[in-house]
């Protein structure tokens, strides 16, 4: 059997994970996740994380495992998505990796030099001051620092911002750890699916606006339903994971600074704005290969797959 991987990716709510379990099925993979905040415990309602139902159905890999005060780095997804791989090969299985997280992607097919900069405590130092700071101070204060690498940076995304801030930082004191040093094992820079000459093809499913909006307006009233503001409110404001989309409005809801019909306007507007982020960040994605808008999608990934060697289990 092949060795191959085939990545999926896209933007929240086009149906990725369900499309994803029928592809497992179908050709005996094992799922490998590429979503930065599904990969904390306890927040299954607000990332939209594999029930377990379906992972019953296929064996899913990265989801659920991190505890939501912990930040994770996208050197450290590459090293344990490949671990995974790995595993999930030698027990004769294919891997299908599925995820919106762009960089994560990017980072783990070798299409990004990862910095081995790595500094424990400034890392704790950094996340301390991301949780009593606004983002746009961290921004400005990167901006000041490394402006050519905060250009590439949202100026809403807390977790790339303060990453860039330990490499500019810790690069600007040259304390840049070589490899030999750096026995974390984390940052493992070189390391990807490339560079283990792993082929491995990448996917993308978009969906129509209009559609893509419906689609998250009724992921909205799932979450509420199914008890966001519970888990909200257990995870609560300091922890790393809750800058996801859907926690900061859910927050601020318990706070009192918005009603019912706010907070669900918020949780659309907001989570279109990320479908649109991560769109655009696709744009300029490597040998990606985008599925037909309104096509059955698994002739296409069938002609996709059978380049790496993969033909139906079944």
């Amino acid at each position: 059997m092949t060795s191959g991987v085939l990545i999926l990716t896209g933007p929240t709510a086009s149906g990725k994970s369900a499309l994803a379990l029928d592809l497992a099925e179908r050709f005996g993979a094992e799922i490998v996740g590429a979503d930065s905040r599904q990969i904390y415990r306890g927040m299954p309602v607000g990332t939209a994380a594999p029930t377990d139902a379906d992972r019953a159905r296929v064996p899913h890999h990265l989801i659920g495992f991190l505890d939501p005060h912990e930040r994770y780095s996208a050197a450290r997804f590459v090293a344990d998505a490949l671990a995974a791989i790995d595993a999930i090969h030698a027990r004769g299985r294919r891997v299908l990796v599925v995820g919106g997280t762009g960089f994560y992607v990017r980072a783990l097919a070798g299409d990004v030099t990862l910095s081995p900069a790595y500094d424990a405590a400034l890392r704790d130092r950094l996340a301390h001051e991301a949780r009593i700071h606004p983002t746009d101070v961290l921004a400005d204060w990167l901006h000041a620092l490394a402006p050519a690498r905060a250009t590439s940076i949202a100026a809403n995304d807390p977790y790339r911002i303060t990453r860039a801030l330990e490499i500019a930082l810790t690069e600007r004191d040259g304390r840049v750890a070589s490899a030999s040093e750096n026995t974390t094992s984390e940052e493992n820079a070189w390391e990807s699916l490339r560079a283990r000459s792993i082929p491995y093809r990448k996917l993308y499913l978009g969906v129509q606006p209009e559609v893509l909006t419906k689609r998250i307006a009724s992921r909205v009233d799932a979450m509420l339903r199914a008890g966001l503001l519970d888990e909200a409110k257990r995870i609560g404001g300091d922890a790393v994971a809750a800058d996801a989309v859907g926690y900061r409005e859910a927050l601020a809801f318990l706070a009192g600074w918005s009603t019912r019909d706010e907070l669900r306007a918020h949780l659309v507007r907001n989570t279109r704005r990320y479908a649109k982020r991560q769109a655009t960040w696709f744009r300029t994605e490597p040998d990606l290969q985008r599925i037909p808008v309104d096509a059955d999608p698994l002739p296409f990934i069938a002609e996709v797959a059978s380049a790496l060697g993969w033909h139906p289990a079944r």
